[in-house]
């Protein structure tokens, strides 16, 4: 029976690669990360993109607290993650609003008064608490996850109030005050992590997430373009841990602890897929010449060819508990940061993949106007939708 079986494999081997020998058609045997592999799509349908938009944004407004927030503790279940309460709360809920104020500044029309309404009230929301943030205990740094996303939501806001000086003097006090949390909670090697059990001293002493460098390098150098600097050592020490982590492929462990690990699934190119996109486009724009265009198209390549391997992921009530180790919550974050690395790349190219990533998240796009990926208390709704609808609006 093993020599039939072997045999067989055998068999089949001499076949392909005789029909390689033989002159096969390259299409067949293109790469995942060739471009080329694409498969031919409609283009965009500007008016199911906007309709899809539309039902995103009904679905925030709708959605948000009465305090201006969004997001909660509540809808829990045997398998919720570990959240010391209450800091872990403020920090996902930090996150969360944050998310929704800058994809409502993104996407809501400036005369959309129920949207314009909302966002008043977030903003509200983030002056009034954002500056109380801390780690929830010694173990559980969910907080650099709230920093990292109120400078995006505060860039933004920075933006909204153009001509306003006194709004915008405040919004920098802000921005400099989040930069120093994130001086106070960075690991001791450089960038973050949000766990740490080893010593749970002042400064984590943990090694630092890939992504998590990833995101918050993205929010610093945004913060950096309208021209509030971050601290130089701080963003120098997160981008030279981020790239510690980085493979010759250009996927990136999914923390510096597993470096001896290279080749477990997590850390390979399909376990790798929500984060490579976020870890890329972090160094292109803090202009490191490694990443290029070809690496950012490879990636955006892979993200749709290879995308079976985030999608099982998605909605698993277990983190990690999918093939290669991908947890659910990596889907949209992984195509967030995917529309990034498409702004990065020449108009043509952004034409070329924009349908690609579109695509995505309308076939997703849940019967209430929502998308999420992992439950997660009753943050996932609200930080699922803020991450689709500013992917979205990037494929416009």
């Amino acid at each position: 029976m093993r020599l039939s079986l072997a045999c067989v494999t055998l068999g089949c081997a001499v076949q392909l690669m005789g029909f390689i020998a033989t002159g096969a058609s390259a299409q067949e045997i293109i790469p995942a990360t060739d471009p080329q592999s694409l498969p031919s799509i409609d283009p965009i349908d500007q008016d199911q993109l906007d309709a899809s938009i539309a039902r995103g944004i009904a679905f925030l407004i709708e959605d948000q607290n009465p305090n201006g927030s969004w997001g909660s503790a509540t809808k829990t279940k045997a398998l919720n993650i570990f959240a010391p309460v209450p800091g872990a709360h403020h920090a996902f809920r930090a996150g969360t609003t944050s998310l929704c104020i800058s994809a409502l500044l993104e996407t809501a029309n400036e005369d959309d008064r129920a949207a314009q309404a909302t966002i008043d009230k977030a903003e509200q929301w983030l002056y009034q608490h954002i500056s109380h943030l801390r780690r929830a205990t010694g173990d559980a740094i969910y907080n650099v996850w709230g920093h990292c996303y109120a400078i995006q939501a505060l860039v933004r806001l920075h933006q909204r109030h153009d001509g306003d000086a006194d709004k915008q003097e405040r919004i920098v006090k802000l921005l400099n005050e989040q930069f120093e949390r994130l001086q106070r909670y960075e690991s001791v090697d450089g960038g973050w992590g949000y766990y740490d059990f080893r010593y749970q001293a002042n400064q984590p002493t943990s090694d630092s997430i890939s992504f998590v460098n990833g995101a918050i390098l993205v929010a610093l150098a945004e913060a950096n373009e309208i021209g509030v600097k971050p601290p130089d050592r701080m963003v120098d020490r997160a981008i030279a841990a981020l790239q510690r982590q980085q493979k010759p492929d250009f996927s990136y462990l999914y923390g510096e602890y597993l470096k001896d690990r290279p080749a477990r699934e997590i850390n390979r190119p399909g376990g790798s897929l929500g984060r490579s996109q976020c870890c890329n486009v972090a160094l292109r724009m803090w202009n490191q010449p490694e990443v290029t265009d070809d690496v950012l198209s490879k990636w955006l390549t892979r993200l749709y060819l290879r995308n079976g391997w985030l999608d099982i992921g998605r909605k698993r009530p277990i983190p990690h508990e999918s093939w290669m180790q991908v947890a659910g919550y990596f889907y949209y974050f992984g195509h967030y940061y995917g529309a990034f690395a498409l702004q990065h790349l020449p108009s043509e190219q952004q034409k070329r993949f924009a349908p690609y990533l579109a695509k995505l998240m309308l076939d997703r796009q849940e019967k209430n106007g929502s998308w999420w990926d992992y439950p997660l208390y009753d943050y996932h709704r609200p930080y699922g939708t803020a991450f689709a609808l500013m992917t979205l609006h990037r494929c416009r």
